[in-house]
């Protein structure tokens, strides 16, 4: 009988110590998601600051960008390369990175507390400058960085981790959780994971009350009354995708030939000179911006959403500037991301394609143009009409958006087929001493 007890006290106790470990690890997400809401929040409030100044020196005097937009891209991509490396760009294809690494010590330096200080600084210095840049790819790394650093409490799920901060980042950042978990599943893992998955839910769920509580509900860009009646109206969808997934495709190329080194003498000179290289940059957003009437600089948020809501339809060359602009900012190695120039890209896109379609309203031409344009350069449909239907809470429209997706990732990849984010993930995994084929699984 004696035995007997003890065997069972001793099963009660493993029992308990299970459930003590299930729920350490579910609080420690819940507060890290808390954390990534917090950050976000920052973030978007220093953005607005910076972008607000920099559009008041332009008021003052319209061709402040040709000296402050190169000496400002010199400056960070200074501050990028040699003080806080690893922070260039969206950040989206260091996450990746590090989740394909093996070596948990070596996949940090891509996603530490370091690293995601650095990216807030140098980015706010760039929308500062006039950069044609997002915050929100940005918060991905963030938040992945501040979830790994708790990765000491739970070393085993690590993986976990970084995939949880990616989705909150994303889903605090617009005021989307739909979006951040599908982000989550369909560009971070790009699998299903059913243990993890619960758990990225609980950070994102975190993240998204924290927004909610601070900054209170709302939408992005606001609720849209845009419908797109089944009939000949219908003819838009397709030629929106072809469009968006062309040009979103293009625009996916250039920057992975960047990313990867221009062959030849021009390339040599890039890599020999890469601070001079952000300088002629600068220079070429200040012109595009000079050209635009200054509507290139920043994410494009207030371009986006008025031609969203029909308030300003902006000039027809306004996509073409912000997608030359936003590709300078790209492949000057300054830190920034790409999902809100890519939204105000595609707004404009439908600007451009309004003459062809006079029936069709421009709202629903814009979240046309935004969905075809961000799924012909990320090539992940899903996350691109989920994370648009969410932030305009157009819930008529999220069949001609589903369409318009599927077709314009299809004809982005007839010009690369790969989606930006995991080509340019291959180079920080070399540069971590990985393999980019193999792909580490989440850990359980």
């Amino acid at each position: 009988m004696a035995i007997i007890d003890s065997r069972y006290i001793q099963h009660l106790f493993g029992l308990s110590r299970i459930a003590y470990k299930t729920w350490r690890r579910r609080f420690l997400f819940l507060i890290g998601g808390i954390c990534v809401g917090l950050a976000a929040i920052v973030m978007a409030f220093l953005a607005d600051i910076t972008q607000s100044y920099f559009r008041h020196m332009l008021s003052l005097w319209p061709y402040v960008p040709f000296f402050v937009t190169p000496l400002g891209f010199g400056f960070c991509a200074y501050l990028a390369r040699n003080f806080f490396p690893g922070s260039q760009g969206s950040g989206i294809p260091q996450v990746i990175a590090a989740t394909q690494v093996a070596d948990r010590t070596a996949r940090l330096r891509l996603v530490s507390l370091r690293v995601a200080f650095g990216k807030v600084l140098v980015m706010m210095l760039g929308f500062l400058s006039g950069a044609s840049i997002g915050r929100e790819g940005p918060s991905v790394q963030v938040g992945a960085a501040i979830m790994g650093s708790f990765a000491w409490l739970s070393p085993y799920r690590q993986n976990g981790l970084l995939l949880a901060g990616s989705a909150a980042g994303i889903a605090a950042a617009f005021n989307t959780p739909l979006a951040g978990i599908v982000f989550g599943i369909e560009e971070m893992s790009r699998s299903f994971e059913s243990k993890t998955n619960g758990l990225v839910l609980g950070a994102v769920i975190a993240a998204g009350l924290t927004s909610l509580a601070i900054v209170g509900d709302y939408a992005y860009f606001g609720s849209t009354p845009a419908v797109l009646p089944l009939g000949p109206a219908w003819a838009v969808v397709p030629v929106c995708g072809i469009a968006g997934g062309l040009s979103g495709g293009l625009f996916s190329r250039i920057l992975i030939l960047f990313g990867n080194g221009l062959p030849g003498t021009v390339g040599g000179w890039i890599w020999r000179h890469p601070i001079v290289f952000a300088i002629l940059c600068g220079l070429g957003v200040a012109i595009c911006g000079f050209f635009s009437g200054g509507t290139v600089h920043g994410t494009g948020y207030e371009q986006a959403r008025a031609i969203v809501h029909g308030e300003n339809t902006q000039a027809f060359s306004f996509a073409s500037w912000k997608f030359l602009a936003t590709i300078f900012s790209s492949i000057s190695g300054i830190p920034g991301g790409l999902f809100a120039p890519s939204l105000s890209i595609g707004a404009g896109l439908g600007v451009d394609l309004s003459p062809l379609f006079h029936n069709v309203p421009i709202g629903a031409l814009a979240l046309l143009g935004m969905v075809a344009y961000l799924s012909g350069v990320v090539q992940a449909p899903m996350t691109s009409f989920v994370i648009v239907g969410e932030m305009t809470e157009d819930h008529a429209m999220i069949i001609p958006l589903m369409v318009a997706a599927v077709i314009a990732t299809a004809c982005s990849k007839l010009i690369y087929n790969e989606g930006l984010y995991h080509a340019l993930a291959k180079n920080f995994v070399r540069a971590l001493g990985g393999k980019p084929e193999e792909l580490a699984e989440v850990e359980e």
